[in-house]
């Protein structure tokens, strides 16, 4: 009787992490890790997200009469808050 051959690292890797079972698992893995970088980088790179330390504490420049909030109800302002920032969404 002639001795078995040593299996192979491709062989090994194949057996014990390419198995017909786990294929969905990898595919939804994937896809997950996929989708998440996209959203976090479509996050980051957004027209609120400010990336510069040119003014650390942006809160100190609101006067008490601008309003700062997207939709504000009963309340009224006299002026709207205006990033220094030229971003165009």
């Amino acid at each position: 009787m002639a001795p078995r051959p040593r299996p192979t690292l491709r062989n090994s890797f194949m057996r014990n992490w390419y198995s017909v079972e786990a294929i969905p698992i990898y595919v939804i893995i994937g896809g997950v890790v996929v989708g998440a970088s996209w959203f976090l980088g479509r996050l980051a790179t957004g027209p609120y997200v400010v990336w510069s330390k040119s003014n650390p504490t942006p809160w100190n420049t609101i006067k008490p009469d601008e309003g700062t909030k997207i939709m504000e109800i009963n309340q009224k302002f006299d002026k709207r808050y205006v990033s220094s920032l030229n971003v165009s969404s």
